[in-house]
């Protein structure tokens, strides 16, 4: 490869695949929700579902958030950042809600020392080497 060309990183999903098991009844009223054009496809139907019950509970999970001091969103970690918190001579107590990334050239040795504890309610993507180096840190 010429020294200007770079390979771009491949995006990351954005979402992540969840099973659902249903009742016969249930997934019947749903086909026939879709059927009747109401929703495009079954998975159209869930995640409208789950949307309108997160809406009807948004202030609940707001103030979820603020108690337990969670990241909303996505949050990255990259070498950089992590080598500037190992120089600061701190650790990261890691509390995110959404999608939590630590970058593929983060070591394992690297994340050890300087991440504490790490809760992600969402997903979270790091190396697996990483993540086996966190797992007694996972909450």
């Amino acid at each position: 490869m010429p020294d200007n060309v770079h390979p771009l990183r491949s995006k990351a999903p954005d979402t992540e695949k969840i099973t659902v098991n249903l009742g016969y009844v249930d997934l019947g009223q749903v086909d026939l929700m879709v059927r009747e054009g109401f929703y495009s496809n079954r998975a159209d139907f869930i995640r409208t579902a789950i949307r309108n019950q997160l809406d009807r509970h948004a202030d609940v999970v707001k103030q979820s958030t603020l108690r337990h001091s969670l990241d909303l969103g996505l949050r990255n970690f990259s070498r950089a950042d992590l080598e500037a918190v190992q120089r600061a001579g701190e650790m990261l107590q890691i509390n995110v809600l959404g999608l939590a990334t630590i970058a593929a050239d983060v070591t394992p040795e690297l994340a050890r020392a300087t991440i504490a504890s790490i809760a992600v309610l969402g997903a979270l993507h790091a190396p697996p080497a990483v993540k086996a180096a966190l797992a007694d840190r996972m909450r």
